[in-house]
Order: C-alpha cells, then structure tokens, then sequence
C-alpha cells in the first residue's frame, strides 16, 4: 500500500467516524422517522452523496450505530476484555456482570435515549428492535447461557430461561428506576438488587 492509499484510508475512516458520530447526534434529536440522510450530512460536515456511499441508506445507517452502540455495551458489561473471569466463581462473575451492566447503563444518558427510540419506533420500524435484539440482546444471552452451561454446580434446571430471568430483571431496574424516573418513587439500590439476584441464581452453592 502506497502513502496515497494509506491517506485516502485514514480519510475514508475519519469520514466514516464523523458520519456515525452525526447520526448519533440527528436520531436522538428528533428519532429515527424525523432523521434524513441530509440532515446526517449536515451533521457530519460532509455531502449527502458521502453518507449514500459509506452507508447506502437510512436503516443500515441505523443498523451500524446499533452495532457499535452493541459491541461497546457488550465487552463492557460482559468483562470480555478479561475472559479469564468468566473461569472465576460463579457469584463473583455475576454480582460483577450485573453491577457493571447498572453502573454503566445509568451513567449512560445517550444509549438511555437511543434505546427510547428503538423501543419507541419498534412498532413502525421493526427491522431496528431486531437489529438491537441481534446486536446486544442475543450476544449477551448465549454467552451466560454457555456460562451456566459449563458450571452444573449451580444445579440450574433450564439455564437459557434462568438467563432470561437475570437480564430480564436488570433490564426492568434501569427502566423503571432510570428511564421512568422511579428512583424517588420506589427507592431501590442496586447493591440490594445485585446481591438479591446472585443469591437466588447461585443458591449458596458457589
């Protein structure tokens, strides 16, 4: 590859960045129906055309920023960065998967709103929650499914429906407690929740 190449590459990636980056910010302004590859453009500081190039149209512009958005949350949450973890106690791996997954959502006021939107145009635009259902929710169930899988001393009699149970119960906290602004109304600390859920998951027998 000669200098040239290699120039135009790093400029096709900062373009690529800018775009993803001005997607972001026009979804959660106005959601996905008010958002137009022009205004992306404008965003991004490039030409229409450029965005049509990278990204061919609107829904797998959508389906990119979903993938990104996925694959951050995903090796957070999940501890991938160290997968020796996942060969430590059961009740460790868990209480830290689930407080992370917490501490992280909340903190996050954008991926809060750009779930909003994919919950709030899931009824129009399905093709978008199965995009984050594939990207997110589906990634984060088969590798605790395997986990519990590899760990019969926990003695769960249907892990993949135990999985649910966990996610389930995480996902419905940050809803209600974060992004229904329950907090005040029915106080509940995550430490509380976290300890509650390894507990009844691992049954003492880690």
């Amino acid at each position: 590859m000669n200098k040239y190449q290699t120039h135009e590459g790093s400029k096709s990636e900062a373009k690529t960045e800018a775009i993803l980056k001005g997607a972001m910010k026009e979804f959660l302004a106005g959601g996905y129906a008010a958002t137009s590859m022009d205004k992306v453009a404008k965003a991004a500081g490039v030409s229409k055309a450029t965005v049509y190039s990278h990204f061919g149209d609107k829904e797998s512009l959508f389906n990119v920023v979903i993938h990104d958005l996925a694959r951050d949350k995903f090796q957070t949450v999940m501890g991938l960065d160290r997968p020796q973890s996942l060969n430590e106690d059961p009740k460790k791996v868990l209480s830290g998967m689930a407080t992370r997954m917490l501490d992280n959502v909340k903190r996050d006021r954008q991926f809060q709103d750009f779930i909003r939107i994919i919950i709030g145009e899931s009824g129009r635009f399905p093709e978008l929650a199965k995009a984050y259902v594939n990207n997110l929710a589906k990634p984060a169930i088969e590798t605790l499914t395997k986990y519990f899988e590899s760990h019969p001393e926990l003695e769960l009699e249907d892990p993949a429906a135990t999985v649910r149970v966990m996610m389930g119960t995480l996902v419905y906290f940050v809803m209600l407690q974060e992004m229904m602004h329950g907090k005040d109304i029915v106080p509940l600390s995550s430490d509380r929740l976290v300890n509650t859920l390894t507990e009844l998951i691992t049954n003492n027998k880690s």
